[in-house]
């Protein structure tokens, strides 16, 4: 596997001259279906959308994704060229906003359940501590602490084909997974922090009960 591994960074692509003798060039709807807005197709997305991927990176490169999910809507649309996404509680690593401190332009890729397209929206992220617009994604009363505002420059859907590829929504086409670690599990062989696996199992299930989750 190890010499597997080495012929990655033999055999790369090296300039757009070469992906594009392989790939070819995109369709002409592909190209012009990339908007710096968002349209009424894009607000009724991220309306019905319960889950996003946030794709940031710092000042030097290093990336990271964070996946962010709540009640369908959590994202709001303040208008057409701006989006509000709430910070709710979670490890406080903060990766994400480390890297917009350092770098603000970031991915975001919204999904609807059993729907095979999704919505790809990039801009340029800010933090957001204004007290009025955190009242406005508070649950229960609750409102967050920080939240991510983000000016759309680039926004289009994505095509079916890699959750038709995936069969994402066919739970028959499902992989077998009860025999993969529990995140109890995973801290405990991972983290290595002197805890015991139980306490883990307590502390986890703590923090996911519906009371703690905003």
């Amino acid at each position: 596997m190890a010499q597997l591994a080495e012929r990655i960074w033999r055999t790369t692509i090296t300039s757009e001259e070469e992906l594009r003798a392989l790939v070819g060039e995109p369709s002409e709807r592909a190209v012009k279906k990339q908007m710096d807005r968002l349209d009424d197709h894009c607000r009724a997305i991220i309306g019905r959308a319960p889950f996003m991927l946030l794709g940031t990176s710092d000042a030097a490169g290093r990336c990271d994704v964070s996946p962010k999910g709540d009640l369908p809507g959590f994202v709001q649309v303040l208008d057409d060229r701006t989006l509000l996404i709430p910070d709710r509680p979670g490890n406080r690593r903060v990766d994400s906003l480390r890297n917009i401190l350092e770098n603000p332009h970031v991915g975001l890729l919204f999904v609807v359940p059993g729907k095979e397209e999704t919505l790809r929206v990039n801009g340029r992220a800010t933090i957001v501590r204004d007290e009025e617009l955190l009242a406005r994604l508070a649950v229960d009363g609750k409102p967050p602490k920080l939240a991510i505002g983000v000016e759309v420059e680039e926004a289009y859907a994505h095509c079916a084909k890699a959750f038709r590829r995936s069969g994402l929504w066919e739970k028959e086409r499902w992989p077998e997974s009860s025999d993969l670690a529990t995140m109890p599990k995973l801290m405990f062989d991972q983290a290595r922090t002197g805890q015991s696996l139980e306490e883990l199992e307590c502390q986890i299930d703590e923090a996911l009960k519906p009371e703690n989750l905003y």
